[in-house]
């Protein structure tokens, strides 16, 4: 009787130190910022299991056995049906829960981006818990760091929940060394569609509309132009563009008063209701520096402001300042970058 008490209570204690990351691709990758996310998790020095969803997903899943060595993730799990075509949060949000109740998962996973803060409350709400979003710093297994108030503050908090469901931000770490992969062999293929319940109640998909850009992913980018009011039309935001050329690896940004006047799309909008970024350098054209944006990128290695008005609050985070017209400056700056590059 005690040898098998004592055999049950090792199953159960070995399944609940495991951390369950949920993986975000483009059908054929991993995205930029899951190799930081995965990078984050390792913290927890326990076992690690990748999930992958979606429909056809080998592709993803070989890029992830080139990519992620096997000391970072031990088991990738494939939850792969027509039901999960388009990773709608509803289905996959069904497949985490059961997976979290097959396996007692002490962590649960993902990115702070618009898909993962889609389904981590959806996930954490079926376990009667909060989760701890935007996590910028993992004190213990239990207690981490968060901003609040728009960054302006760094709140220390502690789950107490037998499952913690987080979100980490991907620019406070730093991203695994994808050289050092070898070959994850533990790959488990889960039925997500006995996974899926009220598959008629699905919410119903109707297109995708993708901006196709040759600039890099504004979140993983080098460099960043940001541009706000100050450029006063939507046709101005082209001296970015000419900005960005000649720099290279650079993506381009906006602010929310911006995007607001219809001056960028809303995809491109930096800020603590748009894209948290953390580039090497941060160029802000024509941004006074709502305490909005800077949530959004004042963590940015080097940033160099352009604004007419001296008083402008962007100027008191910025690294270098430049007073004056940005009509002229910009241009003028293209030029000298175009210059030191030939």
């Amino acid at each position: 009787m005690f040898a098998k008490t004592f055999k049950q209570f090792s199953c159960f204690n070995k399944n609940n130190f495991s951390t369950l990351v949920v993986a975000e691709h483009n059908g054929e990758k991993l995205s930029k910022s899951m190799y930081k996310i995965l990078n984050a998790a390792s913290k927890f020095k326990e076992e690690t299991h990748l999930l992958v969803t979606g429909e056809n997903v080998s592709k993803v899943v070989e890029n992830i056995k080139a990519t992620v060595p096997k000391e970072v993730v031990s088991k990738i799990i494939v939850a792969d049906s027509a039901l999960l075509k388009h990773n709608q949060a509803q289905a996959v949000s069904q497949v985490i829960s059961n997976l979290i109740n097959q396996n007692k998962y002490k962590q649960v996973v993902v990115d702070s981006s618009s898909s993962g803060k889609d389904i981590l409350p959806r996930v954490a709400a079926k376990f009667n818990t909060q989760p701890a979003t935007d996590v910028t710093n993992i004190i213990s297994n239990d207690t981490f760091q968060r901003p609040v108030y728009a960054g302006n503050a760094i709140s220390t908090i502690k789950l107490t929940s037998a499952t913690k469901f987080l979100s980490f931000r991907a620019t406070s770490f730093d991203a695994i060394n994808s050289e050092q992969a070898n070959n994850i062999s533990d790959v488990q293929k889960v039925d997500a569609d006995s996974l899926i319940a009220k598959k008629d109640n699905l919410v119903k998909h109707i297109k995708d509309e993708i901006a196709k850009s040759e600039r890099p992913e504004l979140t993983s980018a080098r460099f960043v132009v940001s541009g706000g009011r100050g450029l006063k039309s939507k046709d101005n935001f082209s001296i970015l563009e000419n900005l960005a050329g000649v720099l290279g690896e650079t993506a381009i940004g906006a602010s929310r008063a911006a995007v607001d006047a219809g001056y960028a799309p809303n995809d491109l909008q930096v800020g603590q209701t748009g894209k948290v970024v953390a580039p090497e350098l941060y160029i802000a054209v024509g941004i006074s520096g709502a305490i909005q944006h800077l949530a959004g990128m004042k963590d940015s290695k080097v940033i160099v402001a352009i604004n007419q008005d001296p008083e402008a609050p962007i100027f008191q985070i910025s690294t270098y300042g430049l007073v004056g017209d940005l009509f002229k400056i910009v241009p003028e700056l293209t030029e000298k970058v175009k210059a030191a590059k030939q």
